[in-house]
């Protein structure tokens, strides 16, 4: 069996759920590719993505020239900053609908269609299927978040071929970011494999139509990826800005406050302000159960993160960890509500998806060591201008609407 090595310089650890490579001088792949983002020529990157881009372009203005996925929360403004202001382009933004959202992240993606002037198109699939989906989920793979990465990784593509629109723009290459999966030089796209291997765990939607469960095809078909053929026909193609920016979302974020009054909110199990303030679970339940399985939390990207762009140093980011890693969930009540299960049924699920390589049980997993961190020594560094329940009682809004 092999040693579980520690990057030297970030928190990331040799069996990282995407895979890491650690090298003779102690360094995980992560940290080498991040080391890239000061060596190359922006300027030159910038120049390539205009030219890949330009094709794409219409000349009827009433047409679209790309699919551009976007969320209330994330990278979402600083994507169609560059695309829209920077770019020149005519995106279409598509949503995916994830049910669990709150009142801030309504706002942001409201307010972020109204700010760019631009076009959007929601996908709300029926909630009856969206929750068998996760009973059958939580059950099969220990995640509630399946159906959310699968119908915001499929729409945009299923959008791009429906419209014949053949580019679609991400954000950041989630692998790439993480653990150093490629280099900025191999300019990476989108593909069906990374898709199902690494944002689906391995499962595509018609593995979850089974003898013993209640899916069936009507519940997964929207979640199906398009055939080669329809996909060539098109011509299409997805880009990630990161390579061809550099990419910092602390900064990013922060200039999208500044320029078009993006909504941030304090979250109880992590410093950063800024990602994921559209979801009630993502940094609750399903952070929870990302600390079960794989012995840590959304924290410990963002401490990764930090390290690496000279923000935090290594100590004190364990620190951090430890510290927030500790504080209990939020909302569980509200997932119970919605999905119709009990408490009890549901701490008996998760623990089932303990893995015992490192809690030896469900009781108390989570570290017990002691810290030198307080709660008000953390998160000074990043802007909180709002909150997730602002103008609002707590409860999912289960459509979005309008802000003026």
């Amino acid at each position: 069996m092999n040693q579980i090595k520690t990057c030297k310089r970030c928190l990331y650890r040799s069996d990282h759920p995407l895979g890491l490579i650690i090298n003779d001088d102690g360094l995980c792949s992560g940290c080498i590719i991040h080391e890239e983002k000061d060596t190359l020529d922006w300027d030159y990157k910038w120049d390539r993505l205009e030219k890949l881009v330009e094709p794409y372009r219409s000349l009827d203005t009433r047409l679209y020239d790309c699919v551009v996925p976007v969320t209330g929360g994330q990278d979402s403004y600083y994507i169609v900053h560059i695309v829209k202001e920077k770019l020149g382009l005519n995106p279409l933004l598509v949503s995916y609908n994830k049910y669990w959202n709150t009142p801030l992240g309504i706002k942001n993606l409201a307010n972020l269609r109204i700010k760019f002037n631009c076009d959007i198109v929601l996908q709300n699939i029926n909630p009856l299927s969206v929750k068998k989906i996760v009973k059958e989920t939580l059950r099969k793979m220990g995640s509630i978040y399946w159906h959310c990465i699968a119908g915001q990784t499929v729409f945009p593509v299923q959008t791009a071929v429906r419209y014949k629109i053949p580019l679609i723009i991400w954000g950041a290459h989630q692998g790439m970011e993480q653990v150093g999966m490629f280099s900025h030089k191999h300019e990476v796209e989108m593909t069906r494999r990374y898709r199902k291997d690494h944002d689906l765990m391995g499962f595509e939607a018609d593995d979850l139509v089974g003898h013993f469960n209640s899916i069936s095809e009507q519940d997964i078909w929207q979640y199906r990826y398009p055939d080669d053929k329809s996909l060539n026909d098109i011509g299409v193609r997805g880009i990630y800005l990161n390579n061809y920016v550099r990419w910092d979302p602390k900064s990013q974020h922060e200039s999208m406050i500044k320029m078009y009054g993006y909504k941030t909110s304090k979250f109880s199990r992590t410093f950063d302000c800024y990602d994921y303030v559209d979801c009630y679970n993502y940094m609750n339940l399903h952070d929870k159960i990302k600390f079960l399985k794989n012995g840590y939390s959304k924290v410990t990207d963002h401490a990764t993160r930090e390290i690496r762009h000279g923000r935090l140093r290594r100590e004190y980011a364990s620190e951090l960890c430890r510290f927030y890693e500790k504080i209990p969930i939020k909302y569980d009540s509200l997932f119970n509500e919605w999905l119709g299960t009990k408490p009890n049924g549901l701490d008996f699920i998760l623990s089932k998806n303990i893995n015992t390589k490192y809690y030896k049980s469900y009781i108390n997993p989570v570290v017990t060591d002691k810290i030198n961190v307080k709660e008000s020594d953390v998160g000074s560094v990043f802007l909180c201008n709002s909150s997730l329940n602002d103008d609002q009682e707590e409860g999912y809004i289960t459509i979005g609407k309008g802000y003026s």
